[in-house]
């Protein structure tokens, strides 16, 4: 058994923007040998604290809805938690259960049936785009449509097309926004994270909700450094969204997005265990020595081999050519604040080869540079 078997994160980085649970997605991470930057996207607004969420389920109650769309389960259970603080909870379930229900899935439907309320039906994909199907094969126009929504900002409504839809179908939709949020203070942690994506210091991002997506973004462009955080996630760090609506802004902007098939926590962490590795990993064979390059460290022969920064980047630029001399400029070039003497170059290498264990890893070409002795590439693709 190598060194890592049981950790197969080890030598990733990953970034959690996630408000809600993030220390169980860190946790879970890190017990895979993930090292884990944590900072919330966003802060919500205190439940009893919403007026506006009051304001709205006053009027539902005095203006009962044809149909109610019931889209999560915390968001829902949330709303009724409200109602009962406010002392409308009886009157909010009495005119829910005069109206049709429809529920996105089994969370929502079990926080439905929570409440004595029934649905009328449930897609098994969990999708928003089938429940909008339903509705629209059913004939909306005239219809009075009360739908809880989870997770708005106030930059930032999930679900646009979703309610633009039911609206040019002559729908006239109440929309329930419950755990609103706002992005975090500027200034702090959600800072330096955001900056961390920009400059490429993680191997991945994990989003669970839209709206710390599109804080991130809203962040990146307050700061300067929208340009920078859209080509560090289109390339070397990868996107990994808890389900499809997540994913939907950075889609937008081409950004290329995995996600599980459930739209769990535990699912995430097991996506990001499976896929990171695929996506930024290079496995070739060195001097005799099956040699793996990740995100902050190699592997030689499944041992960990942890290097500095420095020579991390001598690592990698080295394997993006493997076996073809790699000059000491183009080195320099690929360190991080190395400046312009190659004299750094031969630090780095000497500091690489040391870690490695072997010397004859990376062979020297006189007067021309370095190269990575490879006998064979194992992978044929080259991550970052």
């Amino acid at each position: 058994m190598s060194e890592i078997d049981g950790t197969p994160l080890t030598g990733y980085r990953v970034a959690v923007t996630s408000a809600r649970r993030s220390e169980e997605l860190s946790a879970l991470l890190r017990r895979r040998g993930a090292t884990v930057a944590s900072a919330a996207a966003i802060t919500m607004v205190p439940l009893p604290d919403d007026e506006e969420l009051r304001r709205y389920t006053e009027e539902l109650i005095e203006n009962p809805p044809d149909i109610v769309v019931a889209t999560t389960g915390i968001g829902f259970r949330g709303w009724v938690a409200a109602a009962d603080g406010w002392g409308l909870a009886d009157e909010l379930i009495e005119t829910l259960s005069k109206a049709r229900v429809v529920s996105r899935g089994p969370k929502a439907t079990g926080a439905l049936r929570a409440a004595s309320l029934r649905e009328e039906w449930s897609p098994e994909s969990e999708s928003s785009r089938d429940v909008l199907r339903y509705l629209l094969d059913k004939g909306v126009g005239g219809q009075r449509i009360a739908v809880q929504l989870h997770g708005a900002t106030d930059e930032w409504d999930p679900f646009p097309e979703f309610l633009d839809e039911l609206r040019n179908a002559g729908a006239q939709v109440v929309p329930i926004r419950v755990y609103r949020w706002h992005p975090v203070p500027p200034g702090g942690a959600f800072d330096a994270l955001v900056t961390g994506i920009a400059e490429q210091q993680f191997d991945a991002v994990s989003f669970t909700s839209a709206p710390a997506v599109a804080a991130t973004l809203m962040r990146a462009r307050e700061l300067g450094l929208e340009d920078q955080v859209i080509t560090a996630l289109r390339t070397n760090v990868h996107a990994m969204c808890v389900g499809p609506v997540t994913a939907r802004p950075l889609v937008r902007l081409g950004v290329p997005t995995t996600a599980p098939e459930r739209m769990r926590l535990g699912a995430l962490a097991r996506h990001i265990t499976d896929e990171l590795p695929a996506l930024r990993s290079r496995v070739l064979t060195a001097a005799g020595h099956l040699v793996e390059i990740r995100g902050t460290c190699v592997l030689v022969d499944g041992v960990v081999k942890p290097l500095p920064p420095a020579a991390m980047a001598v690592m990698r630029a080295l394997a993006l050519r493997p076996g073809t001399v790699v000059s000491r400029g183009d080195l320099l070039a690929a360190m991080p604040g190395a400046g312009t003497d190659t004299h750094a170059v031969e630090s780095a290498v000497l500091r690489l080869r040391t870690a490695l264990g072997d010397k004859n890893i990376v062979a020297t070409v006189v007067k021309r540079g370095y190269r990575l002795d490879v006998d064979f590439p194992v992978d044929p693709e080259v991550v970052g």
